[in-house]
């Protein structure tokens, strides 16, 4: 039966000359002419794996390495069905062929490293993610080191192709699963993100601080108090940012009711970071819409100490300047508190 399976799927897939991955949504799918044979195989395939009587050891001899390996090219279907099918025939095998599961570990990690460093391209690259993220909600704990290293080594480098956004929620998963798993991962994590942090694309930085606040969910205060110069140094960019989507993404961070606790568990490192950022925001942004989001913040920040908010922006940060330059600074820090209790008593 088996043979039969393989006689029928298993085919050359035509290589992809795209070279932009991140197709449009309303971009028209590409189907397999023959699917409505192949379905057939496939679905008999699954009753096969699925079969409460198989005797696995006499299967293994024929669902072996070899064919692990080509139900992994197949992923390149330009077929979203049969993708999703691969998906479930791969996590069939996962499930029962204990032998095989390092294998089929260690044949995903090459797949993304030639994704990640080589420019290589595979159009079920979010299947496998998927995939690779239900095998991490069943790692028990604590993580072993190869786990770790698949996260940091393997998965975080997948931030780096230009074409992120077509698996990027099947990404984050994954890394959110780890994260759950070993709460001191968020370290790496988060440092690796900062390393990865796209220059000049708008939409890849957004994708990013999605990502960093799914990940701030997960991670526990005495984690969180481990990075929070970086993070908020990147934060701090964000915010004079001249795209709009990215300023309007960082400080959406502060709805969020964890992490304003964690802002205000390290406010006294906080504050000197984003602070002239922030009034530099609200004194500068060309979009209109950017000062009331600030002033939320701001507000945010003279309610978990006011005493240090108004101290910080007299002094602008830890360095003093000449007493001219203070008291000229120290002037146009008041006017801008002004202006922003001004604008709260408006809204």
């Amino acid at each position: 039966m088996v043979a039969t399976v393989a006689a029928n799927i298993f085919r050359s897939i035509p290589p992809n000359d795209c070279q932009d991955l991140d197709l449009e949504e309303d971009d028209d799918p590409v189907l397999e002419p023959s699917w409505p044979h192949l379905s057939l195989v496939y679905d008999l395939l699954l009753r096969f794996l699925e079969c409460p009587d198989l005797r696995l050891h006499a299967v293994q001899r024929v669902i072996d390495e070899k064919f692990v390996a080509k139900i992994l090219e197949l992923f390149d279907s330009e077929d979203v069905r049969e993708r999703a099918v691969l998906k479930l025939v791969l996590h069939r095998i996962y499930s029962k062929f204990l032998p095989l599961r390092q294998f089929i570990r260690r044949r995903i990690s090459d797949l993304f490293l030639g994704l990640a460093y080589e420019g290589g391209k595979l159009n079920g690259v979010g299947e496998l993610l998927e995939l690779v993220g239900s095998i991490v909600q069943g790692f028990s704990t604590p993580l072993k080191e190869e786990h770790k290293r698949t996260l940091l080594w393997v998965l975080m480098p997948l931030h780096k192709p230009p074409h992120l956004r077509a698996y990027h929620t099947h990404l984050t998963n994954c890394v959110v699963r780890f994260v759950e798993k070993d709460s001191a991962l968020a370290v790496p994590v988060v440092a690796s993100l900062l390393k990865f942090w796209p220059k000049t694309c708008s939409q890849k930085q957004v994708l990013f601080l999605n990502e960093l606040e799914d990940i701030f969910d997960v991670t526990v205060p005495s984690v969180f108090e481990l990075m929070v110069e970086p993070v908020f140094e990147r934060l701090s960019s964000c915010f004079c940012s001249p795209q709009y989507q990215v300023l309007e993404r960082s400080l959406a961070l502060w709805s969020n009711e964890y992490f304003v606790y964690l802002v205000g568990r390290n406010v006294a490192r906080v504050m000197p970071i984003v602070l002239p950022a922030l009034f530099k925001a609200f004194k500068d942004h060309w979009n209109p819409s950017a000062g009331p989001m600030v002033c939320n913040v701001l507000e945010i920040l003279m309610k978990a100490d006011g005493h240090l908010f108004h101290q910080t922006a007299e002094l602008r940060g830890h360095v003093r300047p000449s007493s001219a330059t203070q008291r000229e600074r120290h002037h146009l820090w008041r006017k801008n508190e002004l202006q922003v209790r001004r604008s709260n008593k408006k809204n």
